[in-house]
């Protein structure tokens, strides 16, 4: 369906122009006076293959399906640590049983792996409107890491189990265990199967702990459970998962209606993809590929946790922080692509690529007077438009020519309705398609071909 005018102005002000959504990992038993989740928040750093985005900060985004995230802030940070290095990678956000929050975060500032350090950053919110009580706490006296922490409510102890990657002499899971995320129970090993490991994510579900973490002998995904969640009870129950060249930092999520999923991390970060399975039951261990197509991670986003939110929640996030001023806009038959521009050309290409905001549009009211037109936020004034039916990225020249060329009727996607499709303005037979990866503007009909179909087909997101 077409905006008008009046409607874009709405929904802009709204912050609704795309769709929010997205995955989540509630540790820690609700509340029965909280009301039930139904949104997600997403908590991560960046970073990016030339560093040019790199924020080892906490970043924030939301999601109310679980799969499809926008960043808050604008993908700006939303507190930064002042003590340490500075610096915060692998970020978790835990819904206490108060039902406010605690974040915790590894020490640790830029790409240097090499360096040791004995605490974690922790900081309280109420709602994550605010955060507030910023402390490091130190963790162990090792001359070792101290990286990815998780954290989950343990009842039979009464307090909280705090759970990182550190070294023994192997790469090992430590724990210390805690009330008040302040003070913490002297270090003891929690995880060490006889192989190095990294990366752990645990979830209660009912009276079953289930971990999930990276074998780093053979860089699969496994899971392991125990009945008390006790340390060195865990066994494992599933096979290695993986996909694209290398995976790391699981987080294994509950979906605020049914099931479960398991998100995984590239290895590099000049890979800045996710990957996302789904099972029915955490316990079966049976889990199914998710496609990219099914979801879009936060821009630039690396290792971080997933937390079940309220509706109320959700809005209070929004409203404090804000969704982005721009959009992107992804491939439908080759969504791990988006819409870019590269020396004045429109074209889909696999992210990430530099620099990283060429696919990055502000979906402004059409400038010939209906629809929609896409100003490059890193060149602004610049618009996607039609000549000679290839696009391009052009600065307006005032002409209603070029007003008519850069102006697109955003209607139901020609392949998938819940997507997008754009139909020329002045040239309402042709539709914004891309070409052997080349964008351009073609007559797509009822009758084209499923191919045709899929390459005008787009997520705004």
């Amino acid at each position: 369906m077409s905006l008008s005018r009046r409607d874009f102005t709405r929904l802009a002000a709204m912050g609704a122009l795309t769709t929010a959504t997205g995955g989540a990992t509630l540790l820690g038993t609700q509340s029965a006076a909280r009301a039930a989740d139904t949104a997600y928040v997403f908590g991560y750093f960046k970073e990016t293959p030339n560093q040019s985005g790199d924020s080892y900060a906490l970043h924030l985004a939301v999601s109310t399906d679980g799969l499809n995230w926008r960043p808050l802030n604008q993908n700006n940070p939303v507190a930064t640590p002042t003590a340490g290095t500075l610096g915060l990678r692998d970020p978790f956000i835990l819904r206490k049983q108060d039902g406010t929050f605690v974040v915790l975060a590894t020490d640790l500032r830029g790409r240097i792996f090499t360096e040791n350090n004995q605490y974690l950053h922790v900081w309280d919110s109420t709602d994550l409107r605010s955060f507030t009580g910023y402390r490091r706490i130190r963790m162990h006296g090792l001359n070792t890491h101290t990286w990815a922490p998780t954290a989950f409510w343990v009842p039979a102890r009464n307090q909280y189990a705090i759970v990182y990657s550190a070294s023994n002499g192997q790469d090992v899971f430590m724990v210390n265990y805690t009330s008040d995320f302040r003070t913490v129970t002297a270090n003891q090993v929690y995880f060490s199967p006889g192989y190095p490991v990294l990366d752990a994510d645990i979830v209660a579900d009912g009276s079953t702990f289930y971990m999930y973490y990276k074998n780093m002998a053979d860089g699969l995904l496994y899971g392991a459970r125990s009945s008390t969640g006790a340390p060195n009870s865990y066994s494992n129950y599933t096979g290695g998962l993986r996909q694209g060249g290398a995976i790391e930092a699981p987080m294994l999520v509950r979906n605020n209606t049914g099931g479960w999923r398991l998100w995984g991390d590239s290895f590099s970060p000049v890979n800045n993809d996710y990957y996302a399975w789904s099972t029915g039951s955490v316990g079966s261990g049976a889990w199914t590929v998710l496609g990219q197509r099914d979801y879009t991670p936060p821009l630039n986003a690396k290792h971080g946790s997933i937390a079940g939110i309220t509706a109320a929640e959700y809005d209070g996030l929004v409203s404090r922080w804000g969704l982005p001023g721009w959009v992107r806009l992804k491939s439908y038959n080759f969504p791990d692509r988006f819409v870019r521009h590269a020396s004045n050309i429109g074209r889909i290409d696999a992210y990430p690529f530099d620099p990283h905001q060429d696919q990055l549009w502000r979906m402004v009211p059409g400038l010939a007077g209906s629809g929609v037109s896409f100003e490059s936020v890193n060149v602004p004034g610049r618009y996607l438009r039609h000549s000679a039916y290839a696009i391009r990225l052009d600065a307006n020249d005032g002409t209603a020519t070029f007003r008519a060329d850069a102006t697109f009727i955003q209607v139901a996607g020609l392949a998938d309705a819940s997507w997008s499709s754009f139909r020329s303005y002045n040239v309402p037979d042709r539709y914004l398609r891309h070409s052997n990866y080349v964008l351009r503007i073609d007559p797509i009909s009822a009758s084209s071909s499923a191919t045709d179909r899929q390459d005008g087909t787009f997520r705004v997101c």
